[in-house]
């Protein structure tokens, strides 16, 4: 007989998504960067449709957010994490706008309306093209600009919000955009890479600072992406590399503010076995449509190592591009059984989200990887119910997984 697993009363069950991947009609620097004549060359050499990677649209969230908590409401989910867009909010340098902050503010009362709790991201990775001008993340102004933008964002949002997320993935965009230069600016340089990162972390204190003047009762935490380096066969050498790998991606940002976070948002994709170097291949039985392995015990691990910082902890993204729905529900049942394990174990974790409620724009991917429960049409932007989005409802609304 199967048996089930009970998740603490009053757990947070929701969904994830960002505004540049869904809302459509931005300009920032990534839309900037998605037309560039060098991205575009890029594209055609390895034969793909530059178009497919431009955002557009993306699900047509802005024009109507209805269809989302639509879907909210179909999942029975009870919280949503979604960004707002600082292009949208301060388009001009010390110009913010009402009606963007007015379409923030009514989201937020629809979810109210529907006893959905809001958790709001601040800053999911694209820029305002006069603050990328400056140098974006790089400039040392940046911070006392995302000061300004919270302060503003946070006042006039507030009375409906009781959980703040700073910024989105810090150590990824970094290194996207930094150290890789993958991503824009498409910087190589060492050097910039070490002063984003501190630039990140000097700004998640003065917006905890910010958002706790405005309401002292307000929660603030980021969401942390961290991966489960595994040492191979746990050979000295291996130890530590992982101990190193541990050290500066997964626990010096969180190390630096500690004593300004109320909760840890962990965000879960990857498992690195660490054998005599990274990025080794590894055999898991599954693979996603992007070839990340699915390692579902990877989350116990993590969700351990979090349990020094004596922080709730809300797994606020996790999922797969998996277009043909083979795996989403075996993915989301063996994820949240080693939630289980991890809670049993005395982990207070809070909430989880699954990443995505709906198909969206997957950055430097495009349009081609499918991460919803909700398949979009692009052409139409009809959502439709996965198979897995019926199977994530009944967790939603039994608090329990079988």
């Amino acid at each position: 007989m199967t048996e089930e697993k009970q998740f603490p009363k009053n757990f947070f069950w929701g969904c994830a998504t960002s505004a540049h991947q869904i809302e459509g009609g931005l300009t920032n620097d990534w839309t900037e960067w998605e037309k560039s004549a060098h991205r575009t060359e890029h594209l055609k050499k390895q034969n793909l449709n530059p178009q497919d990677f431009i955002s557009h649209k993306a699900a047509n969230s802005f024009e109507d957010n209805n269809a989302d908590v639509a879907c909210l409401k179909g999942l029975s989910a009870n919280a949503y994490r979604f960004s707002v867009d600082w292009s949208r909010i301060e388009p001009r340098e010390g110009e913010f706008d009402e009606q963007a902050l007015a379409y923030y503010l009514n989201l937020i009362k629809k979810l109210r309306a529907h006893n959905i709790e809001p958790f709001v991201t601040l800053w999911h990775w694209p820029l305002p093209l006069w603050l990328r001008d400056k140098g974006g993340w790089a400039s040392p102004q940046i911070v006392k600009y995302f000061e300004r933008f919270v302060q503003t964002a946070v006042k006039y949002l507030n009375t409906d919000v009781n959980f703040w997320l700073t910024l989105n993935e810090p150590m990824v965009y970094s290194s996207m955009s930094y150290l890789n230069g993958e991503w824009p600016p498409q910087k190589k340089n060492p050097w910039l890479y070490y002063c984003v990162i501190n630039n990140l972390i000097k700004a998640h204190r003065i917006a905890y600072a910010v958002i706790k003047k405005i309401d002292s009762n307000n929660q603030v935490g980021i969401a942390k992406h961290n991966i489960y380096f595994e040492a191979y066969q746990g050979k000295l050498f291996n130890r530590l590399l992982k101990a190193g790998a541990d050290w500066w991606w997964n626990e010096r940002f969180l190390n630096k503010i500690k004593n300004y976070q109320d909760f840890i948002g962990l965000n879960y994709y990857f498992h690195n076995k660490v054998n005599y170097g990274f990025g080794k291949k590894h055999e898991h039985d599954k693979y996603s449509d992007i070839g990340w392995g699915l390692h579902p015990e990877g989350i116990y691990h993590l969700l351990k190592d979090l349990q020094k910082y004596g922080k709730p902890v809300y797994i606020t993204e996790n999922g797969l591009a998996d277009r043909g729905d083979q795996h989403r529900s075996w993915y989301i049942h063996e994820v949240l059984s080693n939630v289980h394990r991890a809670i049993a174990e005395g982990v207070p974790v809070k909430g989880y989200f699954h990443w995505s409620l709906i198909d969206n724009f997957e950055w430097a991917h495009g349009f081609h990887p499918r991460f919803g429960l909700y398949e979009v049409d692009y052409q139409t932007f009809e959502r439709k119910a996965r198979s897995s989005a019926e199977y994530y409802k009944d967790i939603c609304e039994h608090n329990l997984i079988v």
